[in-house]
């Protein structure tokens, strides 16, 4: 399990697949609270034939260090570890608030990014007031209660109970500054009047039961891309997990366009 040490964080990370592989490297990004395992499927689909990189975010899984007071912060993480493993140019994966930080070093760095997928993330962060009084009331109650109703609002109805039991136990892991700060800085994160700089070709995947960033919002966001290709998925917000094959299949899709 490598890991690099980056401003008081080690972060670890997996590096995978042929060097000499068809393409640049894919770099995975998750979102918050989550880790790198939301995206064993593409992992072990796409490390066939190209380079594979993904993290875990500083705070989160295995990686240590505190939270940060903005996605740009957790954006140059991600460029120290591309630096370290020399990467000039990737393709970028973000799941929600990777999807932020995906969207910050396209933004910052175009040079370093050949593509671009956001997965169920938006350009600038609005919660519904269910979802607004909810990390309201973040603060008054204990913090397992608090990470376990966020966690249930991300999947889909029907999804299997003792599954999201366990997603539950894996977020309540990251510690509670950590997911606090970072809930700062994504209330924070606003580049909607921006992404009309983004000339890359876009792929924007989104659930289409996610009530945490509803698809609104998404498609709101779109209308400001020059270059993007919309999916919609029959799925919460969790798609990497409630969805990992339509995920991988639309992600090939995506690659393999001209």
């Amino acid at each position: 399990m490598p890991q690099l040490e980056v401003d008081g964080a080690a972060l670890t990370y997996d590096d995978e697949g042929p060097r000499d592989g068809d393409g640049v490297p894919l770099v995975f990004i998750h979102g918050w609270t989550a880790n790198r395992h939301r995206w064993d499927h593409q992992m072990a689909h796409f490390a066939e034939k190209r380079r594979v990189i993904r993290l875990d975010l500083r705070g989160h899984g295995d990686s240590s260090g505190a939270g940060v007071p903005t996605v740009a912060e957790l954006a140059d993480d991600v460029l120290a570890l591309l630096d370290h493993l020399e990467v000039e140019r990737a393709v970028l994966v973000g799941h929600s608030m990777g999807g932020m930080i995906a969207q910050t070093i396209t933004l910052d760095h175009p040079e370093r990014v050949e593509r671009l997928v956001l997965v169920g993330s938006i350009a600038r962060m609005t919660y519904s007031r269910g979802r607004g009084l909810l990390m309201a009331a973040s603060t008054l109650v204990p913090y397992k209660l608090f990470v376990a109703t966020n966690i249930q609002r991300a999947f889909a109805p029907g999804y299997p109970r003792e599954e999201v039991r366990a997603h539950i136990k894996a977020s309540a892991a990251t510690p509670r500054e950590v997911v606090m700060t970072l809930y700062g800085a994504m209330r924070a994160f606003d580049v909607l009047d921006r992404v009309g700089e983004i000339r890359v070709p876009t792929l924007l995947i989104h659930g289409y039961h996610d009530i945490q960033l509803p698809v609104r919002q998404m498609l709101r966001m779109a209308k400001a891309y020059p270059d993007a290709e919309v999916r919609i998925i029959d799925a919460g917000h969790e798609l990497p997990l409630e969805k990992p094959a339509e995920l991988t299949t639309a992600l090939e899709r995506f690659l393999a366009r001209g």
